[in-house]
């Protein structure tokens, strides 16, 4: 079991009173604000483009015509571009308040810099759970462990909750399908009464006991 907890206190204020912390730890600086780049390119893109399609429009005629119009019009239409380079400068803002967790019970993420933010997923609720190093990250030896759990952007656009940029990406993945499995065994043993003892499965998890 990964013991890398010396950002314990930063989750205290949402944990439970019986909810054991396993495992914390921080992305690494360079790749986490680097995870930020695709994005940009993308959106770098569109606003060159968007630029050359303002600037045919600002010589036609109809544009002093409808000049307000097209202004919002262009606005609007370059959020890919000015919205890539946001959020760049939000991951360099909420790194320091970035934190990851996961515990007995659920996934941890702590982030923000106006305030603090956490965000939980229950293991009852992971769907799919994945593991992915880019060429960026393996430079550094980290990876993004990403949990899906059916929220979508779009018909064809996934939502995933991610640790990004942390090390050991293989081992925490590892353990938290591990975890995510003994849990929802647990969780979902059909047993109303739920009795202290049983031998036919554990009413409360503990990580140091892998008998069933």
């Amino acid at each position: 079991m990964l013991t890398e907890t010396n950002n314990l206190p930063q989750f205290e204020a949402v944990r439970d009173s019986d909810e054991q912390i396993l495992w914390t730890g921080k992305p690494v600086l360079i790749p986490f604000i680097l995870s930020g780049i695709p994005s940009l390119i993308m959106g770098l893109i569109w606003g060159i483009l968007g630029l050359s399609f303002f600037g045919v429009f600002s010589k036609n005629q109809l544009m002093g015509e409808m000049s307000t119009f097209i202004t919002v019009f262009f606005i609007i239409h370059m959020f890919p571009c000015w919205g890539s380079i946001l959020n760049l400068l939000r991951l360099f803002l909420v790194y320091s308040n970035t934190c990851y967790a996961y515990t007995n019970k659920r996934l941890m993420m702590r982030s923000g810099f106006w305030g603090t933010d956490f965000k939980a997923v229950d293991y009852d609720k992971i769907a799919d759970l994945t593991v992915t190093v880019n060429p960026i990250e393996n430079i550094f030896g980290v990876g993004t462990v990403s949990a899906f759990t059916g929220n979508m952007a779009s018909r064809e656009m996934r939502i995933y909750d991610r640790f990004l940029a942390i090390k050991n990406p293989y081992e925490v993945f590892k353990q938290i399908k591990e975890l995510s499995v003994d849990v929802k065994t647990d969780w979902n043993y059909p047993n109303a009464l739920r009795p202290e003892t049983n031998l036919g499965y554990r009413t409360k998890y503990d990580p140091r006991d892998k008998k069933y």
